[in-house]
């Protein structure tokens, strides 16, 4: 590993120091160990495409005390979300706000039999010393846990890891039964009485992340509740009962999303006829696309909507989500002053990132202070010209950036400073464990290239 091993000090050691320093030249850091840790993320379907998920040598690691703070602020977020979806159906101003389109507002009108919009969620945020940034809140269909899990396991069982732990206490998160507790209990509000109802993990087939979906139907099988999965056009439902591979499905554990059933709505009809009847309990609903909008944190930061929230929410609010607006030729108001939004936003290009209100994976995203002036005047009249698509700006938030051990291509490891990207999931508002992303670039996603590494919760034994 270039540079050495990180040695420890002769007081305690921090555990990313005593972690790096139990990395063996002639184990951890040679070529046969990478190959033979690829390798077995390989058989445990830990790839996306045809890539394995962590090239990485090292899990994340976070304090019980950080796990306290980053707890009640997540979860605030994730009913200030349910709070907004229930305000805008009842508004048609604050529903504007959003940015839906007529059919995606036609869908979350349709009543999916109980309340909870998000069973599951996830904040896509950093974490700092002495903040807690969030960037996004992916309401609809969050990836990753079942990945992140099988990932924890099998750092867990890497020889490293029992040394490890004989200095610190690690814990990972059962996801996949925290995710399908929370999906029992949505089934149970919508009225479903099955001890064991059939599950169906629906998404189309040609995804990258259907392996993900094969784990967490053997996790939940594993757990005595019977789940397959199905692509959207195999789903066949005949006016009383939905069906795949010959079995009646009870509930819907919703990874298609709601961007693809409005676009192949012939291939998903049987699901939305099904979801509109109420033969079905679909979770997530398609009212979870108010809050998962981009422009969600525009509706917590406008003061407008101030009436919306406490004083203490207010300040949480301030405190964790960047001020945002929807792109448009408007006045609007920043720190309690009046300014003309776009004058604002070409004249405070480093502080700012343009990206579309309702895109993944990075798509469209513009980082202002990467951008030279007239590449961000053009990208903001370019959002501006399209009618299909909104836009929003956000402030420039702090970022967190670790030194991980990488195994190259080629088998050499080197350490890298990378972008830490630490989101925690929320089950029906409930913290239950995190996706962590690294990137060498501004952004931290999947499919822009990043790799992803399992969390731990460690505390020092005494």
């Amino acid at each position: 590993m270039s540079g050495g091993s990180v040695q420890p000090s002769r007081t305690s050691p921090s555990p990313v120091d005593a972690w790096h320093a139990l990395l063996r030249n002639d184990v951890e850091l040679t070529s046969a160990f990478c190959a033979e840790l690829a390798a077995r993320m390989r058989a445990k379907r830990l790839t996306f495409g045809d890539r394995v998920h962590c090239p990485f040598l090292r899990p994340f690691f976070i304090s019980e005390p950080d796990e306290a703070r980053v707890r009640p602020v997540a979860e605030t977020i994730a009913v200030l979300g349910e709070r907004v979806v229930e305000a805008a159906l009842a508004s048609r101003e604050l529903l504007a706000q959003v940015g839906l389109s007529e059919e995606e507002e036609r869908l979350a009108r349709l009543e999916p039999g109980y309340k909870t919009a998000s069973t599951a969620s996830r904040l896509d945020a950093f974490l700092l010393p002495d903040s807690l940034q969030f960037a996004e809140y992916n309401a609809e269909s969050p990836a990753g846990l079942g990945y992140a899990e099988t990932l924890a396991e099998v750092f867990r069982s890497l020889p490293i890891m029992a040394r490890f732990e004989e200095r610190f206490r690690a814990e990972s998160y059962p996801l996949s039964a925290s995710i399908l507790d929370a999906l029992l209990a949505s089934y149970r509000d919508w009225g479903g009485t099955s001890a064991k109802p059939v599950i169906a993990i629906v998404d189309w087939r040609e995804v990258p992340t259907w392996s993900e979906f094969e784990i967490l139907r053997e996790r939940f099988e594993a757990r005595g509740i019977p789940a397959l999965v199905s692509d959207p056009r195999d789903l066949l439902f005949d006016g009383r009962t939905l069906s795949a591979q010959g079995r009646k499905i009870d509930l819907v554990y919703r990874r298609v999303l709601i961007n693809d059933i409005v676009s192949k709505p012939a291939e998903c009809k049987a699901l939305v006829q099904a979801y509109e009847s109420r033969a079905v309990c679909v979770a997530n609903t398609l009212r979870c696309k108010i809050p998962h909008k981009k422009a969600f944190f525009a509706v917590l930061t406008d003061e407008r909507n101030e009436n919306l929230f406490n004083a203490a929410e207010h300040a949480l609010i301030r405190r964790h989500v960047p001020w945002t607006r929807r792109l448009e030729d408007t006045r609007t108001t920043r720190d309690g002053q009046t300014v003309e939004l776009l004058k604002y936003v070409r004249a405070n290009r480093d502080n700012f990132v343009m990206k579309p209100n309702d895109e993944y994976g990075g798509t469209g995203v513009t980082l202002g202070w990467e951008t030279e002036p007239s590449a961000w005047d053009a990208a903001i009249e370019k959002a501006l010209a399209d009618p299909d698509k909104a836009w929003v700006v956000q402030e420039r938030i702090k970022v967190r950036r670790e030194k991980f051990p990488h195994a190259d291509p080629n088998g050499s490891v080197t350490m890298r400073d990378m972008l830490v990207d630490f989101a925690p999931y929320l089950f029906r508002g409930r913290l239950a464990g995190y996706l962590c992303r690294l990137s060498a670039t501004g952004l931290a996603n999947v499919t822009s290239g990043g790799g992803q590494v399992p969390a731990f919760r460690v505390s020092p034994r005494a």
